[in-house]
């Protein structure tokens, strides 16, 4: 019996090969398109620092902004529109198994390699496992997955639940190393204290309640959080200039373990944190997605995809707020920032729909 002819292809119409091309060519410039104003505003912080222009303290008093004022407005008009039970999928499971298993990893071996205390631990285990989720998730979600609903859900599991432990973890690792101990009332007192769980919790309330603010209020929260991120950028930038005076004072514990720290230490502890940031967390959402939850191909696509997103500025300004050497938080979000372009381009090639 004769074989059957092959299809014919009609002029102009782009073959398989070409296809896979083209969508990775897509991909990469949506990469850039987010990275870049990561790179910009870093580099503007960076030559502002150099001339001086803002002053000695506008490192720490631009630090103190974005955690007191913007970042609280923003997280606040974030959660109070968001559906709380967002996050509450099998893909947020494997998401957060990697999360969570990465932020272990990151807060042991910093006690264990580098001889980190608990504040230091803690921004350590942030800077492993925390990720960029907003303003350069949401851009490459939208071009490479054709939504952001699952980073939105991130951004609500980091606010909701990652924040809480984290900050917490600082408020009791900063308070004993000054010699001081860690009251019941202090730790009850510490969601009122501090103003991101505090914004967090009442953007919870508003939420729960089904309320909306009037518009006018609205619009200004959404004024001073859009401030958030490119001021966290620049402060970001000012500080690649050298080390800065610490935004609160710290601990003579503290203080010895920073100065202890040789130059090949540092460079070996932001290379251990960019690793767990870039490779090992990807993996394991890779792992627990496919093999363990079998997620289909454009889920598990979306798991991996964000876990290798870098580290969020958020860990520096933590550091930054709470006094301690900020240098390794720095670091990394500018390390993980440049090489997660070669992880998030593997991913989206390994396990995106053109390959």
């Amino acid at each position: 019996m004769p074989r059957p002819p092959p299809p014919v292809r009609a002029p102009g119409t782009p073959t398989a090969e070409a296809r896979r091309r083209t969508g990775i060519m897509a991909s990469m410039h949506a990469l850039l398109s987010g990275f870049a104003p990561i790179w910009t505003l870093t580099a503007i912080g960076y030559v502002v620092g150099r001339s001086r222009l803002l002053g000695a303290q506008a490192e720490a008093v631009l630090g103190r902004f974005v955690f007191h004022v913007a970042m609280p407005a923003a997280l606040f008009t974030m959660v109070s529109v968001a559906r709380l039970d967002a996050f509450a999928n099998v893909s947020m499971v494997a998401f957060g198994a990697g999360t969570a298993l990465v932020s272990t990893l990151g807060f042991v071996l910093a006690r264990r390699l580098f001889g980190r205390r608990t504040a230091d631990q803690a921004i350590s285990s942030m800077a492993s496992g925390y990720v960029n989720s907003a303003n350069l998730g949401i851009p490459v979600a939208v071009q490479v997955l054709g939504d952001a609903s699952f980073v939105a859900e991130i951004i609500l599991f980091q606010v909701l639940l990652v924040s809480p432990v984290i900050l917490t973890l600082l408020d009791t690792g900063t308070r004993a190393g000054s010699g001081k101990g860690v009251t019941l009332r202090r730790m009850l007192t510490m969601p009122v204290r501090n103003p991101i769980i505090m914004a967090s919790m009442l953007g919870v309330a508003v939420s729960a309640l089904g309320l909306r603010l009037p518009a006018a209020l609205a619009h200004s929260c959404d004024l001073l959080g859009a401030a958030a991120v490119p001021t966290a950028l620049i402060t970001l930038g000012l500080s690649l200039n050298g080390r800065p005076a610490a935004a609160e004072p710290s601990s003579e514990a503290a203080d010895e373990a920073a100065t202890e720290r040789t130059p090949s230490g540092e460079r070996a502890e932001v290379g251990v944190t960019v690793v767990l940031k870039t490779l090992v967390q990807p993996l394991i959402a890779f792992l627990v997605g496919g093999p363990l939850l079998h997620l289909p191909d454009h889920q598990l696509l979306a798991v991996v995809l964000c876990s290798a997103l870098p580290t969020a500025q958020n860990a520096f300004i933590y550091a930054r707020q709470y006094g301690l050497d900020a240098g390794l938080a720095r670091n990394s979000v500018v390390a993980s920032t440049f090489v997660s372009m070669g992880t998030l381009t593997f991913a989206t090639w390994a396990l995106g729909p053109s390959h």
